[in-house]
């Protein structure tokens, strides 16, 4: 049995044959749950793995790879109509750096997501039929232009943040008065996690932003968010989202079970090692 450890790429790890839990059966439930979800779970639960999956699935330049990819899971037994019909962009805030004043923060966003729309612009060139103009200064035109290119096409925009909170967390915790000046500088008023979300609000009314889903790890940062973004759907205490990522018991069982018999260990050694596990 291959473990797929520190691997949150789904296509590599489905390729390349490693140990995955099947959570693909969730999907329709959460399309059915609403266009813009948030998500939240402790770190190192799986979350970037389940936003790689869900990129992989509705990705339009993955459409001729889909039996190769989800043929052998639940999803690909009875596919949404859904699947592979997006253009899919991914942020994952956790590549943000957190340090330097208000300003510098401001910079270091704006310059991941310009690098992410400027791979999103390549990715899907043959597809988009107008350029999408960066703007080295102002992420938020460049995001503006990607719309722009998307609702000349017959494909809607599926926008997946992970982290969301992740610099916003790593102010809070330092405790200290500059960082929590920076907080509510970044936050509050016209900061520019407002004016980002404000953006992406937007967007999903009717800029060709269909879909969004949002991972992090606490509803602090959403909370102070609200007035910009109030639209997305808390589905994290949904009782039918529980295994949406993570692993229930069963399937640790299960899993050291065959760990167990690779390895040439007794049944009472694998039992000892889950009872470890649950303390």
């Amino acid at each position: 049995m291959k473990f797929p450890y520190g691997i949150s790429d789904f296509d590599s790890l489905i390729t390349r044959k490693f140990h995955y839990v099947d959570r693909t059966d969730h999907i329709p439930l959460l399309e059915e749950a609403g266009d813009q979800l948030l998500f939240l779970r402790p770190r190192r639960f799986g979350k970037s793995l389940l936003l790689s999956m869900l990129e992989n699935y509705y990705d339009l330049n993955k459409a001729q790879r889909f039996e190769e990819l989800f043929g052998k899971l639940a999803i690909g037994k009875d596919p949404t109509p859904e699947h592979n019909r997006y253009f899919v962009l991914k942020w994952d805030f956790s590549e943000v750096s957190p340090q330097g004043d208000s300003e510098e923060i401001k910079r270091n966003l704006y310059d991941y997501l310009n690098d992410r729309i400027s791979i999103f612009a390549k990715y899907y060139r043959a597809t988009l039929p107008d350029p999408i103009r960066i703007n080295p200064e102002n992420a938020l035109a460049s995001f503006r232009s990607l719309l722009g290119a998307v609702q000349q096409t017959n494909h809607p925009l599926y926008l997946l943040i992970d982290e969301y909170d992740n610099f916003a967390n790593e102010l809070m915790i330092r405790h200290r008065p500059a960082e929590e000046s920076r907080y509510q500088a970044l936050l509050s008023g016209e900061g520019v996690m407002k004016a980002l979300f404000k953006s992406v609000k937007a967007a999903a009314s009717g800029q060709g932003l269909k879909r969004v889903f949002i991972t992090g790890v606490s509803p602090v940062a959403m909370s102070d968010l609200t007035s910009s973004y109030n639209v997305a759907k808390n589905i994290y205490l949904r009782e039918h989202f529980n295994a949406l990522c993570g692993f229930r018991e069963a399937e640790i069982s299960d899993a050291l079970s065959a760990i167990g018999k690779e390895c040439d260990l007794t049944e009472s050694q694998t039992g000892e090692a889950l009872a470890m596990m649950r303390t």
